[in-house]
């Protein structure tokens, strides 16, 4: 099994994650629908992305690190690839919608087309309290976190690789960050760390990406000793998670409990299982960054229209209504990601080795 194999179920888990959010996006529309505490805790999967981050970078990047080989360009480029081609195009779709439905008599939300806002989600800033508002395709405050992350990488991969021979003090550290920074959070702000979009989002990430490159940490030690350790962990720890959520427990325990999660379920692959790693886990998990990111501008449009169709005036969806509402997510983020994002991504990359092709020459000449 190579080791890109290793890390399956984790590609699996990030679709589960960006369904928890748009379920919690899309809840209040349903027709009746008393609160679910669950769901209403949807907010969380943007946590579990984080953690995933942390966890996924430097599985591949802390060893090049390490060793010296680490090219910042070249990895800040990878990443602009990943992200950003899909953030302007939703970006330019909810523009696009939200003019049309202005001029239609539609009703595309207070704030949604705030032009003073535009500069700051054009350079993905608008969660490090750069944006006025919340305006635009508002999910994508966490890319504009991401991107943080991915600007202060070599921070992390420094403390990650300083720490690789002692993995449970990273482990450690990292809960020891956590279990100070988000009551002391709260306690300056008045909400809570896991509510922050616009403000203070980029702060929201650092715990959680710090918790991931921990998780990392521990698995490339060994931490997880066989398949049985690691099955039970996985049970307990995503248990854990979700009772700690429905039972309105402190967001950090959750945060802390996908850590414990990822850990487990990597080590579930490591030690032979296929568990999540089939071709259709794998592929909705391939997905999932457009399906959080088409997430809110589909509502817009559906949202609108099918209220307008069944003459209602709250954006209440009966059940069969919204349940097409939901399912349409998925092949709709197919379509994205096919025509958008996994083209985009691919041009971009020809684009960076083109201009490396060119630099090696001019160097030899």
């Amino acid at each position: 099994m190579n080791e890109a194999a290793h890390i399956r179920p984790l590609t699996a888990l990030r679709f589960f994650a960006a369904m928890w959010v748009v379920l919690f996006h899309y809840w209040p529309n349903l027709q009746g629908a008393a609160p679910l505490a669950v769901i209403g805790k949807g907010y969380l999967g943007v946590e579990l992305f984080f953690v995933l981050s942390g966890f996924i970078l430097c599985h591949v990047y802390l060893e090049s690190f390490g060793e010296g080989r680490f090219k910042y360009g070249a990895f800040l480029w990878n990443r602009l690839a990943r992200v950003y081609p899909l953030h302007l195009a939703t970006l330019l779709g909810v523009i696009a919608l939200g003019l049309a439905a202005t001029a239609a008599g539609f009703n595309v939300g207070d704030g949604v087309l705030d032009w003073a806002s535009l500069p700051a989600n054009l350079l993905m800033v608008q969660a490090w309290g750069l944006a006025p508002e919340a305006a635009f395709n508002h999910p994508s405050w966490s890319i504009s976190a991401e991107w943080f992350a991915y600007l202060s990488f070599p921070a992390f991969a420094w403390a990650s690789w300083r720490l690789r021979d002692r993995p449970w003090m990273g482990a450690g550290l990292a809960l020891g960050f956590m279990a100070v920074l988000y009551p002391v959070f709260e306690a300056l702000a008045g909400y809570s760390l896991t509510q922050a979009t616009i403000h203070w989002g980029a702060l929201r990430i650092v715990p959680c990406f710090a918790l991931g490159c921990a998780m990392h940490g521990l698995w490339r030690a060994g931490a997880v000793r066989s398949l049985r350790h690691a099955a039970t962990g996985a049970c307990l720890m995503g248990a854990g998670a979700l009772v700690a959520a429905i039972g309105g427990a402190p967001d950090v325990l959750s945060v802390a409990a996908f850590g414990g999660l990822i850990l487990c379920l990597a080590g579930v692959a490591e030690h032979g299982s296929r568990f999540a790693s089939g071709s259709g886990f794998v592929y909705l998990g391939e997905i999932s960054y457009s399906i959080y990111m088409i997430c809110v501008p589909w509502k817009l449009l559906f949202v609108n229209a099918a209220t307008k169709l069944l003459n209602t005036t709250d954006n209440q969806l009966p059940w069969y209504i919204w349940l097409l509402f939901i399912a349409s997510v998925v092949p709709l983020a197919a379509a994205s990601y096919h025509l958008i994002e996994r083209p985009a991504r691919a041009r971009m990359k020809l684009m960076h080795d083109s201009w490396a092709q060119r630099r090696s020459v001019a160097a030899g000449a």
